[in-house]
């Protein structure tokens, strides 16, 4: 016979750490990035959508969820626009697409409608992404563990170290709070610039 009598042992989850000590920042430098592109492009036998889906990410601030749901009929590769949907009800915006982009995703055209798909057509997924992410990380060497997200906080971070203003940067990034693109330029380097005349 089982005893099915209750315990009093109280069982609680480990907890988790802060991101400190998983890394020494929440974002990727330009040549980070770029490391991530080229290792991207190497590995497998879809290096060439697997790097345009960082090259995306990090030049549009686009979260897992937007990037893995992006559809052919929000990409005008003739006069290179984004329309940008956001999800959690960010504020929605039509960026510029340059060069680089429109050299990474013309080859990716094809009967699916949504942009980044699978081998067997399906779209890719945000958990997909991750994977791929992490281990593009690690095939670049970087010194730390990547996260999708990482790609967003470096856009912010370049963008706002470039010395855009904070309204415009939110406005690209889908804020609806400045409050939630202020940590970006509290980290920009020029902003104590002037502080001594020597």
């Amino acid at each position: 016979m089982t005893d099915t009598s209750p315990t009093i042992v109280k069982r609680t989850l480990p907890r988790r750490l802060p991101n400190s000590a998983y890394r020494v920042r929440e974002y990727l430098t330009e040549k980070e990035v770029d490391r991530l592109i080229e290792a991207a492009r190497k590995r497998g036998r879809n290096g060439q959508r697997d790097a345009a889906v960082i090259l995306l990410a990090y030049r549009h601030g686009l979260p897992a969820k937007e990037l893995c749901s992006l559809r052919w009929a929000q990409i005008d590769l003739r006069h290179g626009r984004l329309h940008v949907n956001r999800a959690k009800g960010g504020q929605e915006s039509v960026h510029p697409l340059h060069g680089p982009e429109l050299r990474a995703l013309r080859p990716l055209q094809g009967p699916s409608p949504y942009v980044f798909i699978t081998e067997a057509g399906t779209p890719v997924t945000t958990a997909w992404f991750l994977r791929m992410v992490q281990r593009t990380g690690k095939a670049a060497k970087l010194p730390f563990q990547v996260h999708p997200h990482m790609l967003r906080h470096s856009t912010g971070y370049k963008l706002a170290n470039q010395g855009e203003d904070t309204r415009s940067l939110a406005h690209y990034l889908g804020h609806r709070n400045l409050q939630s693109t202020a940590r970006y330029t509290a980290l920009a380097p020029d902003r104590f610039a002037g502080f001594w005349k020597d």
